[in-house]
């Protein structure tokens, strides 16, 4: 059992005697018992008799008084995540030869210790499902960060990916394109899309594959994945070239008008983020060029033009009406 598991059970015994403490009542009045956990007692709140005395404390020998040094004392280590092959739980053998006190570890223990990690390495990925879960999650982690994922959105890749593994959808694809398909679904899920040249950007297969390998996933899994919505993008495009709220603002009122028009049907939402925040930062009179549009959304300046015409027209059919 791990340290962590144990502290766990303690406290959740902990909890229950403290629960069946004051179900239990005070043997002289009746009154609720309450646990005094700096004197060790138990007494009853209301006439104030000691039933317990000398009570063994479960909590740590240590004493923290805020989180950051409550956080470096504690000895449970991080918590379970599906980031890692093994969830985390598996041994980590430091690569530098010291001891505990930073001191060098001679001739015979360097050797020792070499050996060790070369057998944990080893026992961590015991067989090729656990070899393949290792590769495809640092691709995973790789990927994310390369875009600017935040954590959530890494887990839920590897959730994913992991489902794919055991439903046996691998086989005739290569671990970076399903890892790729995963990244792909999970910020779409997460509400941070990326577009797809985005993501091929910084994945080592073609953007063919990933868009073949995405619809496979996405069906055999059941994925509930809704289109991406325009407005989605227009934050980090806005961000990008260092908009203000106000021209922020106005590229989601024009979209949402878009919308109103059914302008945005059948179009890409990237290119029409792009042009709402084109069109935003001029009527705000943020001058941006189209060029400096096109290299944050990474499409053609030619897509801003268009899309850019049939959003003003929208909004001024709209107005019309």
């Amino acid at each position: 059992m791990s340290e962590h598991t144990r502290t766990r059970t303690t406290e959740n015994e902990t909890e229950r005697e403290a629960e069946r403490d004051e179900r239990a009542g005070c043997p002289e009045c009746g009154g609720k018992l309450g646990a005094d956990t700096e004197h060790g007692e138990t007494v009853c709140r209301d006439c104030g008799l000691v039933v317990e005395e000398d009570e063994i404390d479960r909590g740590p020998e240590w004493r923290a008084f805020d989180s950051a040094e409550k956080d470096e004392k504690s000895r449970v280590g991080a918590p379970t995540t599906n980031m890692m092959h093994d969830k985390g739980l598996s041994t980590n053998i430091d690569w530098r030869d010291q001891d505990a006190y930073g001191n060098s570890l001679g001739a015979r223990q360097r050797q020792k210790m070499q050996r060790l990690r070369k057998w944990n390495e080893r026992f961590r990925t015991r067989d090729s499902k656990e070899r393949n879960l290792k590769q495809a999650l640092g691709e995973i982690d790789r990927m994310a960060s390369a875009l600017g994922l935040p954590d959530n959105v890494r887990e839920t890749a590897s959730v994913i990916y992991r489902r794919a593994l055991d439903e046996n959808l691998l086989p005739g694809r290569s671990i970076e394109g399903v890892s790729t398909a995963s990244v792909y679904a999970a910020a779409r899920q997460a509400g941070v899309p990326r577009s797809l040249d985005e993501v091929a950007g910084v994945s080592r297969v073609e953007k063919s594959e990933i868009a073949r390998t995405y619809r496979y996933v996405v069906r055999e899994l059941g994925l509930e994945i809704q289109p991406a919505d325009p407005e989605s993008y227009v934050p980090r495009f806005a961000s990008d070239l260092d908009l203000s709220d106000e021209a922020e603002n106005r590229a989601r009122e024009l979209l949402r008008n878009a919308k109103e028009q059914g302008v945005h049907s059948g179009k890409s939402p990237v290119g029409l983020a792009a042009a709402a925040v084109y069109a935003a930062s001029l009527l705000t009179n943020e001058k941006t060029t189209q060029a400096a549009v096109s290299e944050v959304a990474d499409i053609s300046e030619v897509t801003i033009r268009n899309r850019y015409h049939e959003l003003l027209e929208a909004e001024q059919d709209l107005a019309v009406v």
